[in-house]
Formats: structure tokens, C-alpha cells, sequence
């Protein structure tokens, strides 16, 4: 699984997959893992490494191995192929088209199959991957940075950093491991953020910038347009604003013509663009849509140690908010982490 995170940012639409092949003592001959760029898989990987002495060894993979044509032959016929005589894989591959029938077709082949080891841990690894095929949409992770208040800005919603450097670089991380990043037009017009992905890590396609502007806010001399053509940038709007439209589309700016407090539309124009995962960066508004849509799959809250008070300052979820404490989100699987003097909490709606 160690292996199969280095994938990430190089593997999206595919799922993140790693592999290790030991020879019949149990010596480490061959490890994989898989880039969408590089095509071959992490089973193919490991076991070219590992040459005639994967034969009668143990191959382990953190997602079950494919079984049909697709850009490569199938994992389960390399894995016969090599002699392998044991697999030990966590879990399923959520893909219709291989789930169940990759360890099917490696036991009538005669190679023991062991599955469940570590599975929690594995679906947390394919979070993304599994709610694309479990839910047909993108993962959305909803991340943002607040007072110990619960406020995201001050009292006139000025653009304000309220976090430290240790968890800035914490952001780009997680911005990372994200095909799309998506903020409200408010967001847009009073920040005037870049919304890139500055880690530094290698990543296949650029991080895609959604900004959600029914009222086509979005300043053509902004950041974002301003870069446009250099870096993906989605601007989701049923405005009518036909002479701003054409400009953003000749400054490089993809439109999508759609009511953007439909997300269930936004979620359909992301998925048509191959986008597994979005990192919701709000606002208020856009976070609280997404809490009462009930389309958040992970929070993280990134706290910093500071009390802005006002009743005029904007929290962090507007919306229509929980009627109950029956109805509000409760998270489980709780982390709470520090970076410098914030705290980042994460964890996933029950």
C-alpha cells in the first residue's frame, strides 16, 4: 500500500495499485507501482523485476488484479503466467468490471487467494476510486481553514489567511492527491486566489480549477482567468451574460452552462471530464450546499488558534443547516493532527 500511494496525482482515472512479489522463502524480488502514463501495471512491474524466481512465490497487491483486455492484458494471466502460488490482496476492485472475477479466475488457475488482510486501510487508499464506482460521481473532500470560532473571515469577508506556513504546505499535500478544486464565485471575486497545486510532487494532469459563479462574478483580470489557459479552470454558471461568456471562452476558460446550486449537475459535468476527486475550498455558502446535498465524502478542518467573534463574520457552513442533532453530520473515524500552532481535524461523515 506504501507503494500505491506514490501513485497519487499519477494514477486518477485508475485506482491506486501496488504490488510486491516475494520468491518461495519469502525474499522481496520485485515491487510495482502503477502511473496511468507508464501503462503497465504494478503487477506486471514487480514481476518483471522478479524474473523466474516469482515462480512458486507470493504476490501481494492492494486492490484485487484485473481480468479482462483493457490498455493491458489481464494481471491474472501475468500472475499465472509467472507461477505465482499464492496472492494475498486486501480487497475488491469496486470496478463492475473486475470485482470478484480477478481472484475467480486466479483460484481456478490453482493459485491461493487470501483477501481481507488490512482492508480497512485499503479502502481508505482507494477512497476516490471507490466512490466513483460505487456512487457514479466524484469523491468530493470538503477542506476548510477556520478560527477556534468557526469563522472563515472577518466581519466585511475581506480575503484573510487564517492558518500558519506548517499547515499551507499541509493544503498543497492535500490538494495533491485531488484531480479538480472547487470554490464559489464569492470565493473567486474577493480572494483572487490561484488555486494550484504547489507541493512540488509530480502529478499526471494539472489540478483543474471549478469555481461555481451563477452570477459570472469571476474578474477577467482575476488569477484565474489570467491563467486559464496554462491551468484548466472550469467556471460552472446559468448566467445570460452572453458578451462575458465568449470573453472567458477566448481567455481559455471552460464554461459549463448549468445552475451551479445544482450539484447534482456539477457532479455529472466532472464526472463527463474524467475528474474521480474534487477538494471542496468553499465558501461558507458553497460548504453548506454541499453539507445539505449530503454529497461530502471527507472533512478536514485545518483550525487555527484564533477568536474573531462578531455576529457579522461569516462562518464556516452557511445553508440551510440541521433542522435536529439527529440530522447533523457526525464524523467518525476522527484524526486530529498539528502543524505548528493549527490543528487539522479529519474524518468522514457516518
Amino acid at each position: 500500500m506504501e507503494l500505491a500511494a506514490e501513485g497519487a496525482g499519477l494514477a486518477s482515472p485508475n485506482p491506486l495499485v501496488g504490488c510486491v512479489v516475494t520468491d518461495p522463502d519469502g525474499e522481496v524480488v520485485g515491487e510495482g507501482t502503477f502511473e496511468y502514463e507508464r501503462v503497465t501495471h504494478a503487477e506486471a512491474i514487480a514481476l518483471e523485476q522478479a524474473g523466474e524466481r516469482a515462480r512458486g512465490g507470493t504476490a501481494y497487491v492492494s486492490l484485487e488484479p484485473h481480468s479482462y483486455h483493457g490498455r493491458t492484458p489481464p494481471c491474472t494471466e501475468a500472475l499465472i503466467a509467472a507461477g505465482i502460488a499464492r496472492v494475498v490482496c486486501p480487497i475488491e476492485d469496486p470496478n463492475p468490471r473486475v470485482s470478484g472475477r480477478g481472484f475467480e479466475a486466479l483460484r481456478a488457475a490453482g493459485i491461493e487467494v487470501e483477501t481481507g488482510l488490512l482492508a480497512e486501510e485499503a479502502l481508505r487508499l482507494n477512497e476516490k476510486f471507490c466512490v466513483w464506482h460505487n456512487f457514479g460521481r466524484p469523491f468530493v473532500h470538503l477542506k476548510l481553514a477556520m478560527s477556534l470560532d468557526g469563522r472563515i473571515s472577518l466581519t466585511n469577508s475581506v480575503s484573510t489567511t487564517l492558518s500558519g506556513n506548517e499547515s499551507a504546505a499541509r493544503v498543497q499535500a492535500i490538494r495533491h492527491e485531488h484531480d479538480a478544486i472547487l470554490v464559489g464565485g464569492t470565493t473567486a471575486f474577493v480572494d483572487d486566489p490561484s488555486l494550484t497545486d504547489r507541493s512540488g510532487k509530480r502529478r499526471r494532469r494539472p489540478l483543474v480549477r471549478v469555481i461555481l459563479d451563477n452570477g459570472l462574478r469571476i474578474p477577467i483580470g482575476s488569477k484565474l482567468v489570467r491563467t486559464a489557459r496554462e491551468t484548466p479552470t472550469l467556471v460552472v454558471s446559468c448566467s445570460k451574460d452572453e458578451s462575458k461568456i465568449v470573453e472567458l471562452r477566448n481567455l481559455g476558460v471552460d464554461i459549463e452552462r448549468a445552475d451551479s446550486r445544482d450539484l447534482g449537475q456539477v457532479m455529472k459535468a466532472l464526472r463527463e471530464r474524467e475528474l474521480q476527486s474534487v477538494l471542496v475550498e468553499g465558501g461558507s455558502a458553497v460548504a453548506g450546499a454541499f453539507l445539505d446535498a449530503k454529497l461530502v465524502d471527507k472533512v478536514t478542518l485545518i483550525i487555527a488558534p484564533l477568536l474573531i467573534g462578531g455576529t457579522a463574520a461569516p462562518t464556516a457552513f452557511a445553508g440551510s443547516g440541521a433542522e435536529t442533532l439527529a440530522d447533523a453530520m457526525r464524523l467518525s473515524q476522527v484524526e486530529i493532527t498539528r502543524h505548528g500552532p493549527d490543528i487539522e481535524l479529519t474524518g468522514y461523515p457516518e
